[in-house]
């Protein structure tokens, strides 16, 4: 990003509310499977009691929105915005698992001093960030330029050979299933690698969040950049992480990846 870019964002975005910012940004199919020669619908939205569908994103927003399937990649189609989500759309004309995934533009926003040791407890931050915020001393400020990935996956008909799900997309923190997302019932365990820009981030916070309200639970990626996650309930289910480092770009003393994996969990 330019320096000049970075400053746009910042002054478009500083009136951006914090308790908005820290909200969780996810994509949810509204049929978890569906036959050859579909048109799947998807909703995209932020809010904070996952899965309830909240604030809809605004479709200006978007950079990049992606369907892969059968080794093709196509665009998918930004229908409306409804009252709760942004609403897309996909056709799914041959068999397989369907990986769908949203990249949002960078964004930027200032918290208060006060402001920010709550959202890094929200984003279960590590500790050189926390040590990097109080070492800067009373002159610190916290300006951020933030960029929201979300994935899905949908079946398509009976797939055969598809693997494509195991394959990154591209996108700068992705959160990669290592077991057909598809095929999840309650009791399995499903390993997932962290991805920063195709390769294996270790140590970063993953958390886990289950249809139902439970509080999330966080697992800190290994050295391969893999947790195992115990689907111990069927239903919707949310994996997310954020990946923030100190920023030299102007206006802005931190950057911040935040993606989400969304899956559905059969009995």
């Amino acid at each position: 990003m330019k320096p000049t870019e970075s400053i746009g964002i910042l002054a478009l975005s500083l009136a951006i509310g914090a308790p908005l910012f820290a909200h969780d940004t996810w994509i949810a199919p509204q049929r978890a499977s569906v036959s050859p020669g579909s048109v799947l619908a998807l909703d995209m939205t932020s809010g904070m009691a996952f899965p309830v569908l909240d604030h809809a994103i605004e479709p200006d927003r978007i950079a990049s929105a992606s369907c892969r399937l059968g080794g093709k990649r196509l665009e998918l189609d930004r229908v409306k915005k409804a009252p709760n989500s942004l609403q897309l759309t996909a056709p799914l004309d041959a068999a397989g698992v369907a990986t769908l995934w949203v990249s949002l533009k960078p964004r930027a926003i200032e918290l208060k001093p006060e402001e920010v040791e709550h959202y890094l407890d929200e984003v279960n931050a590590p500790d050189s960030v926390r040590k990097a915020w109080t070492g800067a001393g009373d002159r610190r400020r916290w300006r951020e330029i933030y960029t929201k990935h979300s994935k899905t996956h949908v079946r398509v008909g009976e797939p055969s050979e598809d693997r494509s799900w195991s394959e990154p997309v591209g996108m700068a923190l992705e959160l990669l299933p290592e077991k057909d997302p598809t095929t999840l019932r309650r009791g399995d365990e499903l390993p997932v690698r962290v991805l920063k820009r195709g390769e294996a981030l270790p140590g970063i916070s993953v958390g886990i969040v289950s249809e139902g309200g439970r509080p999330p639970v966080h697992r800190a990626t290994d050295r391969d950049g893999r947790i195992f996650v115990h689907l111990d309930r069927a239903g919707l289910w949310l994996l997310r992480g954020t990946e923030i480092r100190q920023s030299s770009a102007a206006g802005a003393e931190w950057e911040s990846d935040f993606s989400t994996l969304t899956i559905d969990v059969r009995p």
